[in-house]
């Protein structure tokens, strides 16, 4: 089941909010909140809740012995955590890599036919995510970070939560310790969930699928004809559609965990403005890049060893950022290829963009997260070669067939709604909008400065909810128009569901 459709929408979250708000005691909407997350999660494939309650239960059962020893007794505490973590990261790998680990080691000779993929293994979905929020309780915990969880049912519903549960972001279970037992709902919270979720659903659905449409017609096209333009069109639309797929998704679950009185942390603060691959890394999926710093990075010695153990210390960060995304050699790749860059960004790069005006760095960084989303979208090596090599014009039979170049043309408003929107542009329109002093408006002195002048309190208050009434309108309107591009579509999952 996913967020964007429409047994999501009008059958499974209108009975979960009617059964959350119809109990008053916040224990026993845990209880619901667990018990519907585990049918959201069980939904296609219902044998995998057994994997996560596994999971679940064995966190849940090592916390009380690490809370017991880490004051005491810290080898015990720290033998328990490693027991924990090793049992849900061989959960993770047996899932995910144990095929691709095998498909690798047929390479060789003498086990081509000694071992062979196990048939119809499947990847639990979000296994990658809910894994790394159970991680980010033992460690906690061991670090005295957080304390125990003694409520399994709360435990469980931190992990199972169906607003972040399959894509995130990744909620670190200290951000959230004391919403599972002591979150106030309000109507306001859960009218600004609404309208967040509302955004994240036309992000998605009006130009994300949109983006992810055209995204697959370049790449056809440019598999039957190579051409320059078409596989420029690749790499943006894909740019696009991987922005708007996530963030919407994203955005989506931020609002409807606002809706249950939850406030999760943002996720994405406008990637592509950054003038720098550092500066991108700390703006996209920034849970992630969170979890990495602070379980891996940070303990590996961070920044305060020397430069050599620097070094050593992003490329494993790297190598497990690209691994973590897909049992497949194109995803070490990327992570590899933007562990390098960073590298250089640290060495003497960042400080020589910092000398360029910034349209150089901004070009700069587009560029090079662009190419990265090459990487990252090929699982077929020489695919992503060729449309690489074709972006200049090696190889190509032409810069731009007449085909290619009606459907750049077609495309066009799409690309710059969706470069406009992945701006602070809109936001920063709204924010002005919601700012506004209704106290006042402007009126010009002889000295041409500006006097405010004071309204009467029904004429603010008429203005209000004028405002308020066109913000609830817009709303609906949006939705309205997200339905109605789901009724008229075809099934489309969120891109990091693989993951």
């Amino acid at each position: 089941m996913v967020f964007s459709s429409l047994l999501f929408l009008f059958a499974y979250l209108a009975v979960t909010l009617f059964l959350y708000y119809l109990i008053p005691n916040i224990k026993y909407r845990n209880w619901v909140l667990f018990i519907v997350s585990m049918l959201f999660y069980g939904w296609g494939e219902p044998l995998y809740i057994l994997v996560m309650l596994a999971s679940i239960t064995e966190a849940y059962v090592f916390g009380f012995f690490i809370d017991k020893h880490r004051e005491t007794n810290i080898k015990k505490a720290r033998l328990y955590m490693a027991l924990s973590l090793i049992m849900n990261l061989a959960a993770l790998l047996f899932f995910k890599y144990c095929n691709f680990f095998i498909e690798n080691l047929r390479l060789l000779p003498f086990l081509t036919d000694a071992i062979a993929p196990i048939e119809g293994l499947k990847l639990p979905i979000g296994i990658s995510f809910y894994t790394f929020q159970i991680m980010s309780y033992t460690i906690d915990l061991y670090r005295g970070q957080t304390e125990v969880q003694k409520n399994f049912v709360a435990f469980g519903t931190y992990v199972t939560l169906f607003p972040q549960l399959i894509a995130g972001p990744i909620v670190r279970y200290r951000d959230v310790d004391d919403q599972l037992m002591t979150r106030k709902e309000t109507i306001d919270l859960f009218g600004s969930g609404t309208r967040r979720f509302v955004v994240g659903l036309a992000k998605k659905v009006i130009i994300g699928d949109a983006c992810a449409a055209y995204y697959e017609y370049f790449k056809a096209s440019d598999a039957f004809a190579d051409s320059t333009a078409g596989a420029w069109m690749v790499m943006i639309f894909y740019t696009l559609h991987i922005y708007y797929d996530f963030s919407g998704y994203s955005d989506m679950a931020i609002g409807l965990g606002r809706m249950i009185g939850f406030r999760f942390l943002e996720n994405f603060n406008y990637p592509y403005i950054s003038k720098s691959i550092t500066e991108f890394w700390r703006r996209w999926h920034m849970s992630l890049g969170t979890w990495f710093k602070e379980y891996v990075y940070i303990p590996l010695g961070g920044n305060r060893v020397g430069k050599l153990k620097q070094y050593r210390n992003i490329a494993v960060v790297w190598l497990l950022t690209g691994f973590w995304h897909g049992a497949n050699w194109n995803y070490i790749l990327w992570g590899v290829y933007f562990g390098v860059i960073l590298m250089a960004e640290k060495t003497f790069l960042l400080s020589a963009l910092k000398k360029t005006p910034a349209f150089v760095q901004h070009i700069y960084s587009l560029l090079l997260i662009g190419f990265g989303w090459i990487i990252f979208s090929f699982t077929d090596a020489a695919a992503g070669i060729n449309c690489f090599t074709s972006l200049f014009g090696i190889g190509t039979s032409t810069f731009c067939t007449p085909t290619i170049g009606y459907q750049i043309l077609r495309s066009l408003p799409l690309l710059v709604i969706g470069a406009i929107g992945s701006t602070p542009l809109p936001k920063k329109i709204w924010d002005k909008l919601c700012t506004v002093d209704w106290l006042s408006v402007g009126a010009i002195r002889e000295d041409g400065t500006e006097e405010p002048i004071y309204m009467e309190e029904k004429e603010l208050s008429v203005r209000g909810k004028v405002f308020a009434g066109l913000t609830t309108a817009g709303t609906i309107a949006v939705f309205v128009v997200c339905v109605a591009y789901l009724v008229d579509s075809t099934f489309s999952p969120f891109l990091y569901f693989i993951f």
